[in-house]
């Protein structure tokens, strides 16, 4: 299954969206932690706008909040035993976040 912000599908085909600056599909690794589809699915609370994403590699015990945009390139990496919570309504654009990172609504 397809699931971007990037592209877009009718009759079953799938184009890159033409709201996209790049012509290729941007490069994307995750960590063993994405590996399973449904560990996959509860780290996203929606899935990100990756509309003007070149690379991004995730790794460790990440979430993302709702309305997260990516853009250019983003390495996310929590140290081992450790967690980071990218929050709702950010944007990362050109960025690394390393070690641990938690924001918390109260």
């Amino acid at each position: 299954a397809v699931v971007s912000t990037q592209s877009t599908g009718e009759s079953g085909v799938i184009k890159m969206s033409p709201d996209r600056q790049f012509p290729t599909t941007p490069l994307i690794k995750l960590g063993a932690e994405f590996k399973r589809i449904q560990h996959f699915l509860k780290r996203f609370q929606t899935i990100p706008d990756l509309l003007e994403l070149d690379h991004l590699t995730v790794t460790g015990d990440v979430y993302f909040g709702r309305d997260v945009s990516l853009r250019g390139t983003v390495i996310i990496v929590a140290n081992h035993g450790e967690r980071i919570d990218i929050p709702s309504n950010s944007l990362l654009e050109n960025k690394i976040v390393s070690g641990n990172l938690r924001i918390l609504d109260h």
